[in-house]
């Protein structure tokens, strides 16, 4: 298996363009790159504290993670590229891992890239400071749990959201999530190597106006019959139908024997629904002879559509990398992440850090959920016990 990984490996590494360019890497042995910051408007008080630990499950107690700490706050952290990226006739691809160790309830853990260069508000970096894009998996209770893929796009001025939300992995273990924007105007979203989305950008995100538009000269005819079906004409209601009560006294009630007419009245037997009764009568439904079938609006060029064969070039220099975040329960950790204009580079990447270590943390886990659960148990037997133990006292106390 192992010469099989290797092998895989190498053919990556072959695969790479010779000119592959790294522009960002961290495998966070210190938080020497990066810097917190306090967003703008918000106190310190207000902000997060960023920590290095390897986490409560892991595949090596020497390999730190950066990590939030602290509930019900908000994060910024951000570092420099080594070089300005400009992804002109280039791939983009931003790479890293994610693992939420607290059960994650809301909280961000998306990753922005962004420009700046040396005017970059390194200090004050949080969700008002324009960005290129921004990818990586939000959760906030069970409807909106999503991988976002957002690009800006400036001649919209604007942050442009993929049509179609991706999924996103919401368990507590490390997962690898891959975004790349192929210089073809394609891309593909990757979690654990594994494809999730892919697809044109045009198609797949709000980039251009619609190529056709429905011709404002043409309006459906006002003889066009689109019904399927028709009541049928020869179809007719049944005489007495509407003398049907919808109710009817219950055939099988019995007057009580203590029933007293002067002091408790008439005696009236229950209603019950009537089996009989079939509801307000509606004529029977036939096939329309006269339909013509659904209309569809014709449709146009649309004159305001402006192609661009540049839709992935998302990254003019890019100089910046950060999280800005808000978490109500801390306990997310970042890892191995790459910023690099070739995908068999960040591969290769990842066959040296995550997946060395996926399957060891996936089996700590699962030996500190069992032992949680042993644990569970050890305290409801002595709960039980100790309520066993008093209520037997008490009964003692009851005898004397």
């Amino acid at each position: 298996a192992r010469k099989m990984k290797f092998a895989f490996l190498a053919a990556l590494l072959s695969a790479a363009p010779a000119t592959a360019k790294v522009y960002f890497q961290d495998s966070f042995e210190n938080m020497d790159l990066w810097t917190e910051s306090i967003m703008t408007g918000k106190t310190a008080a207000d902000m997060g504290k960023w920590e290095l630990t390897s986490g409560k499950w892991h595949g090596d107690a020497s390999d730190l993670a950066l990590q939030t700490s602290v509930d019900a706050r908000f994060y910024g952290i951000s570092a420099p590229l080594s070089e300005t990226f400009d992804n002109k006739g280039k791939d983009l691809v931003i790479q890293y891992v994610v693992k939420h160790e607290q059960r994650m309830d809301c909280g961000g853990a998306y990753i922005k890239l962004l420009g700046g260069g040396k005017d970059f508000p390194t200090d004050t970096f949080g969700g008002d400071t324009p960005y290129s894009v921004m990818f990586g998996p939000d959760i906030c209770g069970s409807s909106n749990r999503r991988t976002h893929v957002i690009f800006n796009y400036p001649p919209k001025d604007d942050n442009l959201l993929i049509k179609k939300d991706v999924k996103c992995e919401t368990d507590q273990l490390s997962h690898l999530y891959t975004l790349h924007v192929k210089s073809d105007n394609t891309f593909e979203v990757l979690i654990d190597n594994k494809s999730v989305r892919s697809g044109s950008l045009e198609e797949e995100f709000p980039f251009l106006e619609p190529k056709e538009i429905k011709d404002p000269s043409v309006s459906k005819p006002d003889d066009w019959v689109d019904e399927r079906r028709i009541p049928d004409p020869e179809d007719k209601k049944p005489e007495g139908y509407d003398d049907i009560p919808p109710e009817v006294p219950d055939p099988d009630a019995k007057k009580p024997d203590d029933w007293d007419d002067e002091d408790d009245g008439e005696w009236e037997a229950p209603v019950i629904p009537n089996p009989d009764y079939k509801g307000d009568w509606k004529p029977k439904m036939i096939p329309n002879p006269d339909y013509k079938g659904e209309w569809e609006h014709p449709k146009i060029p649309n004159p305001e559509y402006v192609g661009d064969d540049a839709l992935y070039y998302r990254c003019k220099d890019c100089t910046h990398i950060g999280f800005e975040l808000w978490q109500v329960s801390a306990g997310t950790s970042f890892d191995d992440i790459i910023v690099t204009d070739s995908l068999p580079e960040a591969q290769a990447f990842a066959e040296e850090t995550f997946f060395k270590k996926n399957e060891k943390e996936k089996k700590m886990y699962d030996d500190v959920q069992e032992e949680e659960r042993e644990e569970a148990k050890r305290k409801e037997e002595e709960k039980r016990a100790k309520e066993e133990a008093e209520n037997d006292e008490e009964e003692d106390h009851d005898e004397l």
